[in-house]
């Protein structure tokens, strides 16, 4: 009866943060919509070229300041980031606070759900 227990509330405990990691997947097809916001400054095409901002096809798991033509800050460079969920949502939020010294202007996205569909969409371009 015991193990009964503890394997019922390990398969609640598993359930819940499935149901988390779904939930913070967030929409690609969404965060392309979100990302409309983005495009006067980023091209998102494999290939594409930089503007004001990088390119941002394939950036998620890229080392921060590593895309080829792109004039980086020095903050940026040294900022040691891997753009992985949790560093791609704390940027998008704010990105001046997450990288003092970034030349990114965008003020920060601050809904939370656009943040999760932006990702979603940027991690789907690959």
């Amino acid at each position: 009866m015991k193990k009964e227990i503890i394997a019922a509330v390990l398969l609640t405990v598993a359930m819940a943060f499935a149901g988390t990691s779904a939930m913070a997947a967030g929409d690609a097809a969404k965060g392309k919509k979100v990302f409309n916001k983005c495009k006067a400054c980023h091209t998102v095409d494999k290939g594409g070229k930089n503007r004001v901002g990088p390119n941002l096809f394939g950036i998620a798991g890229k080392k921060a300041g590593s895309v080829d033509g792109y004039k980086y800050s020095s903050a940026m460079i040294a900022s040691g980031v891997t753009w992985d969920d949790a560093s791609l949502d704390k940027f998008l939020k704010k990105p001046k606070d997450f990288v003092k010294k970034t030349k990114m202007g965008y003020s920060g996205l601050k809904d939370d759900g656009q943040r999760e569909d932006v990702i979603a969409y940027l991690k789907s371009l690959k």
